[in-house]
């Protein structure tokens, strides 16, 4: 895989995931998909950096709550797209790990990731970045399904992912430290790690429920031009 990290001071976790290969011997563009953290943490010297990448818009998958306890300087930016991947009104997820939650939402809302994708396929020229919390589970999930229908193998999407790991590791460590009760800590770990066996195992869940990635989108009510749009964005 050949993705290259970003220096946008204040953000922990942002790379363009261009150069990875597909299946017929192409690659994705560079400078038209870029993951994220939140952008909240962005220094006035980090928000020049994102002006100079040549962004088309940037895509907020964060739900409303977070949205306004947490704005981020494109919030009310004409670059700014908000695309939650929950409604307002569905529960709590109430599930015991990383990937229970990730399907969960998946099966809830296929409407809603179908809209992110599409949000990524019609945007304006210039890279496309896509961003939650911490630009791994909400993100990763978006990326994954963009990444998929653009052809790019599945051993690649997860390596992608794993990348993440590593990006947030301090942060997970700060966050530990400034937590003093030690019960807590596993369920911190659950749902703040990136292992490449989540995306496996979330991966697996499209195949075996919807037929794939792809029919996925189909059934969140993607058409064939959406797809065909997505993949010449893309590669």
């Amino acid at each position: 895989m050949a993705v290259v990290d970003l220096d946008w001071p204040g953000c922990r976790n942002v790379r363009d995931v261009g150069g990875l290969p597909t299946a017929d011997g192409g690659r994705v563009r560079e400078g038209v998909l870029i993951r994220a953290d939140s952008l909240q943490f962005l220094s006035p010297e980090g928000v020049e950096a994102v002006r100079r990448a040549g962004v088309g818009r940037i895509l907020d998958l964060r739900g409303d709550g977070e949205v306004a306890a947490w704005p981020t300087p494109f919030t009310d930016d004409p670059l700014g797209v908000r695309q939650a991947l929950q409604d307002p009104a569905d529960p709590d997820h109430g599930q015991a790990t990383i990937v229970a939650a990730c399907t969960w939402m998946l099966d809830r809302r296929p409407e809603l990731f179908a809209a992110a994708v599409k949000a990524i396929a019609d945007a304006p020229d210039g890279a496309v970045v896509v961003h939650c919390h911490g630009g791994k589970d909400r993100t990763g999930m978006v990326v994954a399904l963009a990444l998929s229908v653009a052809g790019v193998p599945e051993e690649e999407i997860i390596a992608d992912y794993f990348l993440t790991q590593e990006r947030m590791a301090a942060w997970l460590a700060e966050q530990l430290a400034d937590e003093p009760d030690a019960s807590k800590h596993p369920e911190m770990m659950e749902f703040r790690d990136t292992r490449a066996e989540s995306m496996v195992a979330i991966l697996r869940h499209l195949d075996e429920k919807y037929g794939g990635p792809e029919p996925y989108l189909r059934h969140g009510g993607l058409t064939a031009d959406d797809l065909d749009r997505l993949r010449k964005r893309l590669t």
